[in-house]
C-alpha cells in the first residue's frame, strides 16, 4: 500500500556538533584531520571549530549546508513516525561514511547507533569525529554491504538508514531485501533515480575512484521510481511514503526527479 502523508513537519539537526574539549586540542584536531585526503562531510563543532574547508579534499571544501538541507528534508518524517524523537531506538546506519547521520541519530535520542562502511579509512574518520564529540552510544565497524547480517551487528534494529548507497550496488532488489531483514519497523531510503515514468533499471560501470563512488569496481544499478516501488510491493512492505519536496533550495537532484527519499514500514 502506498501511503501519502501531508502536513508541515519541521525539525532541525543538532548543529554544530558538541565538542569534548578535554580530549583533543584544536591544533591536534586540525593536524589529524589533514591525515585524510578526502572528506565527504564537513563538520562544525561548538566553540567555533570548523573542518568545513580545511580538511576537505574537493576544491574549496564542501560546506555542511548540503547534508543539513537533506536532514531538514527527510528526518522530520522519520521522527514524526517515531513519536517525535528516537528515544530508546536502536539505529543502523548503512554505508555510514564518516558518521554524519549516525551522530545526528545519537543526539536525537537513540539508545544505540551502529554505523558500518566498506572503507576502513572512513571508519577511521568516524572514530575521529566520535573522539572529538565524546558521543559514547555510537559504534562503527568496517563491513562490506553484502556481509551485513544481524549476527555481525548485534541483532535487529528499530530503524535502518539506507542513504546514498543503493545506486552504488549491482542488485537493488537483493539489497533492499537484506536491508529489510535488519529492521523491526522503519527504513529511511535515499537514492538516486532514473527520471522516467517507466520501469527502468539503468546499468553503469563504476570504479572506486573516490569515496563517493562504489567501494569495488563493477556494475551498479539505478532504478526509476516505478521500478523501485515495484520492488517495495514485491518485498511486501506494509506501506511506503515518498517524502515530498518542501524546501525550494534542496539539492537540484531532488527537484529534478533524479533523487528521492522514502520512509518504508516493514
Amino acid at each position: 500500500m502506498h501511503n501519502k502523508t501531508s502536513g508541515h513537519l519541521s525539525t532541525d539537526p543538532v548543529w554544530p556538533l558538541p565538542r569534548w574539549s578535554d580530549k583533543l586540542s584544536e591544533a591536534e584536531i586540525r593536524m589529524k584531520a589533514q591525515k585524510y585526503k578526502f572528506w565527504n562531510y564537513a563538520y562544525e563543532f561548538e566553540g567555533g571549530l570548523s573542518l568545513a574547508t580545511e580538511a576537505n579534499g574537493w576544491r574549496g571544501g564542501r560546506a555542511p549546508q548540503i547534508p543539513l538541507k537533506r536532514f531538514r528534508h527527510m528526518m522530520p518524517w522519520l521522527l514524526a513516525a517515531n513519536g517525535g524523537d528516537l528515544s530508546g531506538k536502536r539505529v543502523l546506519d548503512i554505508a555510514c561514511n564518516s558518521g554524519f547521520w549516525s551522530f545526528q541519530c545519537a543526539l536525537l535520542g537513540a539508545r544505540e547507533v551502529v554505523g558500518f562502511d566498506a572503507r576502513a579509512d572512513l571508519i577511521e574518520q568516524a572514530g575521529f569525529i566520535k573522539k572529538i564529540t565524546g558521543i559514547e552510544n555510537v559504534h562503527f565497524k568496517t563491513l562490506d554491504f553484502w556481509e551485513m547480517a544481524s549476527e555481525r551487528l548485534g541483532g535487529i534494529f528499530d530503524i535502518v538508514l539506507n542513504l546514498g548507497i543503493l545506486y552504488h550496488l549491482p542488485k537493488p532488489l537483493h539489497a533492499l531485501e537484506l536491508t529489510q531483514a535488519m529492521v523491526r519497523k522503519h527504513i529511511l531510503l535515499d537514492t538516486a533515480l532514473v527520471p522516467s515514468t517507466e520501469t527502468i533499471l539503468r546499468l553503469r560501470w563504476e570504479k572506486p575512484s573516490n569515496i563517493r563512488m562504489a567501494a569495488t569496481e563493477g556494475i551498479t544499478v539505478t532504478p526509476s521510481q516505478r521500478s523501485l516501488e515495484m520492488m517495495f510491493e514485491h518485498l511486501e512492505f506494509s506501506k511506503w511514503t515518498k517524502i515530498p519536496i518542501r524546501l525550494p533550495d534542496i539539492h537540484s537532484g531532488y527537484l529534478a526527479g533524479r533523487r528521492a527519499v522514502w520512509l518504508l514500514t516493514v
